[in-house]
């Protein structure tokens, strides 16, 4: 049976992008709710989840090329390898998701190292599990193809879901519990695998031996694997240092979810506006101009103070604009480079695969250069020293400029006056 090719609406938009919300709810509350649980149940040192969480996170952002590279042997089979594959993973996901926040290992009777031999290995499985299905569902979507604004719509629908997913995910858990939210996981996972079985199918290409290193060996995507690693690292040092800055810069701590969720939101309901300034400046463009507002917005927020809870509202909403920008169209340019390499419906799992190795990384480096520069300058969480909480302004809001600096003039240098069509 046939499915029709990519005509838009929201019929097809929800069924390609309906599993963008269940893998979105996964990740939150892995990195923020699980430690809390286990340190607060268990009474497991917080030094020691970290270690685990890290340990699991590296294992899954280096099988994410291979994870690719069966991505693509599935698709060169049949859609019935792709959504048996999709079923197998998503069960897997949810048992593991669930196991973590309800051990069958108990620590009073098994002891404290038994339970950490089972977080651990549980993290590895849900980790994988839950790649399995990113890469499968990013690979989906760029094999359908098209224009530049079709590109930029279908990844739009997935990315603006998956922020749904986030808001669901920060809510869920401490409104109605931990057991609830796992449930709630389970049956929007379920309901995912299902639309995308409904949703437009790509054509089944026959590859003999899907390549690793094909990707990079193909100059139009290191140069753009370029770009969105340093956009990338930009993004995800204010990520990683929102809540110092909303607690200790802002001393507002009790506004948390208004700033976090007018971000979210903000990015979400952005989409569409920026999948029309494609039509009108393309994307390489279009995405330069989401940061130009990413750098206007944090040189703005450097100014803010304690107290400053309105302006810094605005500041989440023009940055959450931005992030729609960051989430729509690197996306839709990569499916395009897959397209202009001659790999279109043959090594979409493949190059999927490198480029979540790149947004994990992103993550890592992030951290690795924001928390060691706030330590050097002498801050330390909860601190009032006004040295200190400079120096938490200006990795929060100025090193993210220069870095988005930086990720726009690569637009310039490696895109536009090297890509003939961008």
């Amino acid at each position: 049976m046939t499915t029709p090719a990519w005509r838009g609406g929201w019929s097809q938009g929800l069924a390609y992008g309906g599993l963008g919300l269940p893998l979105a709810f996964v990740a939150l509350p892995l990195y923020v709710v699980l430690p809390n649980h286990y340190a607060a149940e268990f009474g497991i040192p917080l030094a020691t989840l970290g270690a685990l969480l890290l340990g699991a996170r590296l294992l899954d952002a280096v099988a994410d090329p291979w994870i690719g590279r069966l991505v693509d042997g599935w698709f060169s089979r049949s859609h019935r390898a792709v959504l048996l594959a999709a079923v197998l993973a998503a069960v897997v996901c949810a048992i593991g998701f669930r196991g973590l926040f309800f051990p069958a290992v108990s620590p009073a009777t098994h002891g404290a190292q038994a339970l950490l031999w089972w977080c651990g290995a549980l993290l590895a499985v849900t980790y994988l599990s839950y790649s399995v299905l990113a890469v499968l569902h990013q690979a989906w979507g760029a094999r359908l193809g098209g224009d530049e604004g079709q590109r930029a719509r279908i990844v739009s629908w997935r990315e603006g879901l998956a922020l749904v997913g986030v808001l669901v995910a920060s809510v869920l858990p401490s409104v109605a519990g931990l057991s609830v939210a796992t449930v709630v996981f389970a049956i929007t996972l379920a309901f995912g695998v299902l639309l995308l079985a409904r949703a437009p199918r790509p054509q089944v290409t026959r590859i003999s031996a899907p390549s690793l290193l094909v990707p990079l060996r193909t100059p139009a995507f290191r140069r753009l694997l370029a770009i969105y690693l340093l956009n990338g690292v930009a993004s995800a040092v204010p990520a990683t240092l929102v809540l110092f800055f909303i607690r200790d810069r802002l001393q507002a701590p009790s506004y948390e979810p208004l700033f976090l969720a007018s971000y979210f939101a903000a990015g979400a309901l952005s989409m569409p506006l920026w999948v029309r300034l494609v039509a009108r400046l393309g994307l390489a463009r279009a995405w330069a101009a989401g940061m130009v507002l990413a750098i206007a917005t944090f040189a703005w927020a450097a100014l803010l103070g304690a107290g400053d809870v309105a302006a810094y509202t605005a500041v989440c909403i023009a940055s959450g604009i931005a992030l729609g920008a960051d989430l729509t169209l690197p996306g839709a340019l990569l499916a395009g480079v897959i397209q202009r390499a001659g790999h279109g419906q043959q090594l979409e799992g493949a190059y999927f695969g490198w480029w979540n190795f790149a947004t994990k990384l992103n993550l890592a480096l992030a951290a690795g250069i924001a928390l060691p520069l706030l330590g050097l300058f002498g801050y330390t969480p909860g601190g009032r020293d006004p040295q200190a909480l400079q120096a938490l302004t200006l990795a929060y809001c100025l090193l993210p400029c220069l870095l988005k600096l930086g990720a726009a003039g690569l637009i310039w240098t490696l895109w536009l006056r090297k890509e003939p069509h961008p």
